[in-house]
């Protein structure tokens, strides 16, 4: 849709000794907008998000809470024409801002309780689960048994690989972003977004819609830090190692560990740490 980034107007203050002083100038910003998803007609939740790749957003959204396990669970994944706004030409025109999925017969839909846990931000994941044992009881693919190594040197290289591949960041330094690589470091796929969680649902959407999953052998790279959400998130696609540029949080580690994920972070430059399953990344 080409709503990625905007130009605005900025007044740049240099404070140092021989600095320019103020000036002002052109700069690129990151488009953050909302998204409603509706389920079978039913609002459910808004998460502030970039546009782009949405119908992968909600599809992996869905897939990590639980909602949906498999492509064929949804029958529809429509723009709605709800959300309108007055365009240049005087006429009524589609914000895109609202999804309307339909679940296939026999798919249980959100419950009320369910969508009254969902708050969505660009700061913030999602988690509509009342506790880690259903996250536990409810994971499609358990990666315990996955017995996929990689070589420590290819862990490493990863954080180049995706930044390599984030075109608006280079732009707006505004943006996170995920990819999913394959058990010898090839590039699946990334995607960029405004919210850390966001990004995974969209590669865990793609991951989805492209028949990828379980993503068995594969490693999820995030550009910010390991949190418990994205650990879910990764665990309900069957991702049997989550690395990060940044550090995990207590419970990330806990839950990956109870899982059998391995989870990496501080992935910078030479260096990084293992925090779980250190078995599957290979030093020598």
């Amino acid at each position: 849709m080409g709503r990625v980034t905007q130009r605005t107007r900025v007044t740049v203050v240099d404070v140092s000794a021989d600095g320019a002083g103020v000036r002002t100038r052109a700069d690129t910003v990151t488009v953050e907008e909302p998204l409603e998803l509706r389920v079978n007609g039913t609002p459910l939740t808004v998460t502030m998000r970039t546009p782009g790749s949405d119908i992968e957003l909600v599809h992996g959204f869905l897939l990590s809470e639980g909602i949906i396990r498999d492509v064929s669970d949804v029958t529809l994944a429509r723009y709605c024409e709800g959300a309108v706004v007055s365009g240049q030409s005087g006429f009524e025109e589609n914000t895109y801002n609202v999804i309307d999925v339909t679940l296939a017969p026999g798919v249980a839909p959100p419950s009320d309780e369910m969508a009254r846990n969902f708050f969505t931000s660009s700061s913030c994941g999602v988690c509509g689960k009342a506790s880690i044992e259903q996250l536990r009881a409810r994971t499609s693919w358990p990666v315990r048994d996955d017995a996929t190594q990689w070589p420590a040197a290819l862990i490493a290289a990863l954080p180049d690989k995706l930044r390599t591949e984030q075109r608006s960041f280079e732009r707006t330094g505004g943006l996170h972003a995920a990819g999913l690589y394959g058990p010898g470091g090839e590039v699946l796929v990334v995607r960029e977004d405004v919210g850390r969680h966001n990004a995974v649902d969209k590669v865990l959407g793609w991951a989805l819609l492209a028949g990828r999953l379980p993503a068995a052998g594969c490693v999820l790279m995030v550009s910010g830090r390991a949190s418990f959400e994205l650990t879910q998130k990764a665990l309900m696609a069957g991702v049997p190692c989550l690395a990060a540029v940044s550090a995990p949080s207590s419970l990330a580690v806990e839950t990956a560990a109870d899982a059998g994920m391995t989870l990496v972070g501080f992935v910078r430059g030479t260096r990084l740490n293992v925090y779980s399953r250190p078995d599957r990344v290979l030093t020598a």
